[in-house]
């Protein structure tokens, strides 16, 4: 049997679809990214496709991010931006807005719940404090990670996205959930060899997540 990462995705497409709508979903996507991206009306109506085929798709892209999620023996740990990346980006790949999440962590920076606190239309997301910092409370977490996804694929911190960070930073301090850092998920790129981007690596909090 090949070995899954020899496997070309216009040859998992087509275990799901057959050879033709596969083709036909890569020349119209390019990649797979785009694919679970699309919405899901738009799958059904390409030649060659039809509801049936469209809903395995959209399914299979499903149980990828809920596998990813399912990976770990334990909580994982997210003691650096990148660790923070590898575990949000399967999830927030596929969004077309802004998505922003909190990551309530413990003593140990374990993960003891990812709670999604709002979405944007393009680039604008409305952030509450009391939204953000409702969850970590319940859950009795000693600190957040923010993270939000970038659907342009640039993943640099907007004006905005630096001043909600500062905002909700005090915040958290007078509330004694202490912020760790805010990372911004896009794509990677031939120029852009990281698809994250760490706002406290950036110097906008006072020390580096460590």
């Amino acid at each position: 049997m090949q070995p899954l990462e020899q496997v070309s995705n216009a040859e998992l497409l087509s275990s799901l679809t057959g050879p033709k709508p596969a083709a036909a979903l890569l020349q119209r996507y390019g990649g797979l990214r785009a694919i679970a991206q699309a919405p899901l009306e738009e799958l059904r109506q390409l030649k060659g496709l039809g509801p049936a085929k469209a809903s395995a798709v959209r399914s299979a892209f499903l149980l990828a991010q809920r596998l990813s999620r399912e990976t770990y023996s334990e909580s994982p740990v997210v003691d650096c931006p990148e660790n923070v990346a590898n575990l949000l980006r399967e999830e927030m790949g596929v969004h077309v807005v802004e998505h922003f999440v909190v990551v309530s962590v413990n003593t140990r920076r374990r993960v003891i719940g990812v709670d999604h606190i709002s979405k944007g239309i393009l680039d604008q997301v409305l952030v509450h404090a009391r939204e953000v910092f409702g969850p970590p409370i319940l859950r009795k977490a000693s600190a957040v990670i923010l993270a939000h996804n970038h659907p342009s694929g640039d993943p640099a911190p907007s004006e905005a996205d630096i001043r909600v960070t500062r905002d909700l930073a005090r915040i958290g301090a007078l509330m004694r959930i202490e912020v760790l850092d805010h990372v911004i998920l896009g794509c990677k790129t031939t120029e852009r060899p990281r698809d994250y981007c760490s706002l406290k690596e950036m110097g906008h909090f006072c020390t580096p997540l460590s």
